[in-house]
């Protein structure tokens, strides 16, 4: 029977430079005033698409960059089995993004940082490992971590630096 297998900071130059990729969607999502999440598919030395968090701009909810990156690579290949490819994001995926993932049948996963509240590959569940869904992937963690965290945090310090301080309620 298939194994999962987990990897935790085991990749390869290749991962690194389409993280860096991912990394500069990531950027370009803070630009518009999107939570800095980017995202890449790539099968072999082949970028298949690219994106980033849309859904404030969209008010689509599940504009996330992985759903978004998912959905031009199977269109660019013709088929919504994403097989002996691979998705590098930034952040470790949602719940939702998670299980397109498994849906896609992608077979790696390479992520920059964990995510506390919502992280569903390693943090929160191990859904993408998980031995009672039909299809596991390859999941490799850490990979650029620092950068991924730096552009995460100085989004939301921008964030709170630009915010007014809550009015104080009358007594």
């Amino acid at each position: 029977m298939w194994q999962a297998v987990k990897l935790i900071d085991m990749s390869d130059d290749f991962d690194e430079s389409m993280m860096r990729l991912a990394l500069e969607q990531a950027r370009q999502a803070a630009a518009i005033g999107e939570v800095p999440v980017g995202a890449v598919v790539y099968r072999g030395d082949e970028v298949l698409a690219t994106a980033y968090n849309l859904r404030e701009s969209t008010a689509d909810p599940t504009a996330h960059a992985e759903v978004l990156a998912l959905r031009e690579a199977a269109k660019k290949l013709g088929t919504w089995r994403l097989d002996g490819c691979t998705l590098a994001v930034t952040l470790e995926p949602c719940p939702m993004c998670a299980g397109a993932l498994i849906n896609s049948r992608i077979d790696r996963l390479v992520y920059g940082t964990t995510d506390p509240k919502m992280g569903c590959v390693d943090t929160m569940y191990e859904l993408c490992t998980d031995t009672r869904f039909n299809h596991r992937l390859v999941v490799v963690s850490g990979v650029l971590k620092d950068e991924c965290v730096e552009v995460l945090q100085a989004f939301f310090q921008a964030r709170r630096g630009n915010e007014k301080p809550p009015k104080p309620k009358p007594e």
